[in-house]
């Protein structure tokens, strides 16, 4: 990524972020031949108008999965990745709302349900990160919200989801790379996804007598609206990535086939584990 790439784009301290709006675009599109999968499963994905979660959500339509869309208010985005699935000859929901509130996760597994009558694979992908050179800086109000959309949404989400999920369902949450090293400048971000490894961890012991599974994925640096719109200064920006062993952020189309075999067949003796595409870098975790 060239520096004069990420300095002059768009920034902004607004989330998530328009996709739309980013340059160079992130690379979404599934790189091999679907082979079914995800024939016929309805897959709920949130944070699915962009970034990891438009990847993902090209990806299981290409293996045959039908996908509802839960976004905030990327309504363009959202509706882009919605034509990605049907052209893939899948049907697709868009459900705009706030995750953090547990009403709108409750409506939102009823629209889906309605629409489908099944939910086979969760996704819980959204999140949302601002970074403060000190904590001091981190307002009560930024804590609460970040903390809101991180865990308090992905507990309120699999709790609505949960009377649809029957044996044979996949549940894969988001974590990160921050988890595992720390990130100076996002302490209540890694702190949220410390959060979501440990639920995910304990989830899965929950669960694993139901026949569902409970699986993570830690992305490191993956090119997204997410940090540029999230605040990140641009010479953060210029060199954002370089710091991995591959020496350069990832794209989502790198990080969504984790996500896949977490969700199908392939990984039917895993669960309360975490895949890690993160440029190489050794995260023991």
């Amino acid at each position: 990524m060239r520096e004069t790439d990420t300095i002059d784009m768009i920034h902004e301290d607004a989330l998530p972020g328009h996709e739309s709006a980013l340059e160079p675009k992130p690379d979404w599109e599934p790189r091999y031949p679907g082979s079914g999968r995800l024939k016929d499963k309805v897959a709920v994905i949130t944070g699915a108008d962009s970034g990891i979660g438009r990847a993902v959500a090209a990806l299981y339509a290409r293996e045959g999965a039908h996908v509802p869309i839960l976004y905030l208010c990327e309504h363009y985005d959202a509706a882009m990745t919605a034509e990605i699935v049907r052209s893939e000859g899948r049907e697709a929901l868009t459900i705009a709302g706030d995750l953090g509130d547990k009403a709108f996760c409750d409506r939102a597994i009823a629209e889906v349900v309605a629409k489908f009558g099944r939910i086979d694979v969760l996704v819980n992908n959204a999140g949302e990160q601002h970074p403060d050179q000190h904590i001091t800086d981190i307002t009560e109000e930024q804590l609460k919200r970040t903390f809101q959309t991180n865990i308090f949404g992905m507990f309120f989400l699999t709790q609505a989801a949960m009377p649809h999920l029957k044996q044979g369902a996949a549940i894969v949450n988001c974590t990160s790379v921050t988890m595992y090293q720390g990130s100076k400048e996002l302490l209540d971000y890694s702190s949220t996804k410390g959060a979501i490894t440990a639920f995910t961890r304990s989830l899965s012991e929950n669960l694993v007598e139901k026949g569902i599974r409970v699986n993570a994925v830690a992305p490191g640096p993956i090119w997204t609206p997410l940090n540029p719109m999230g605040g990140a200064r641009p010479e953060k920006l210029a060199h954002f990535g370089e710091n991995t062993p591959m020496g350069r952020p990832g794209q989502p189309n790198e990080v969504a086939p984790s996500f896949l075999f977490l969700a199908c067949e392939d990984a039917s003796y895993m669960s309360g584990q975490v895949l890690h595409p993160n440029g190489g870098t050794i995260v023991n975790g």
